[in-house]
């Protein structure tokens, strides 16, 4: 928890209590061990009043969702390198990272956990997932623009394979989850492809 409460800002976002709200939100949720993380909880963590959560965001789930979202943007961004394999490495690799960070990983984990007792985050993680293979699809929708892919191909497929993997391995801790696993994966979805 901070010491300093953040100076008061009105209802102009300052982006520093915002960065402090949304790390407090990943790190409470880490920690809770599927306890309940509450906004008060947030508040003080983020060294904020209540009331800001409220101003800017809608709900406790609201902040949940925008802490996930941002970390994942930004540890994981769509890349546009000009071919489809290497943006597929890139971004499966940044997304395999973001299972291993110290923050996301215990977070995901609770929240994958709890998902199936609580209906609020359960449509939570829903949104976070559906926008997260929104940014993939985008990936293997500009590889079908560049004549990388077939126009009939199942991106639909391509994503839920990238992160059936991602998933599998996160939840189970079989096999890892690093840059030469993201590597066969983008070689085997490109090579099914030239292949088919």
């Amino acid at each position: 928890m901070t010491d300093n409460p953040r100076p008061h800002t009105g209802r102009r976002r300052n982006e520093a209590a915002r960065r402090a709200i949304l790390d407090a939100a990943l790190r409470l949720i880490a920690d809770s061990e599927g306890g309940p993380v509450t906004a008060q909880a947030i508040a003080r963590e983020a060294g904020v009043g209540k009331q800001t959560l409220y101003r800017w965001w809608s709900s406790k789930g609201a902040v949940l969702l925008d802490a996930l979202t941002d970390h994942a943007d930004q540890a994981a961004p769509a890349p546009d390198t000009g071919t489809l394999h290497e943006d597929l490495r890139a971004f499966i690799a940044a997304v395999f990272a973001g299972g291993r960070h110290p923050t996301t990983a215990p977070a995901l984990r609770a929240l994958a956990r709890e998902a199936g007792n609580d209906p609020s985050l359960a449509q939570l993680m829903a949104t976070f997932t559906e926008e997260r293979r929104a940014l993939l699809r985008d990936v293997l929708t500009r590889g079908v623009e560049r004549g990388e892919l077939r126009a009939d191909q199942d991106l639909d497929l391509m994503v839920d394979q990238v992160y059936g993997v991602f998933w599998y391995r996160f939840l189970l801790g079989h096999a890892p989850l690093n840059d030469t696993v993201a590597d066969s994966l983008a070689d085997s979805l490109v090579g099914a492809t030239r292949r088919a």
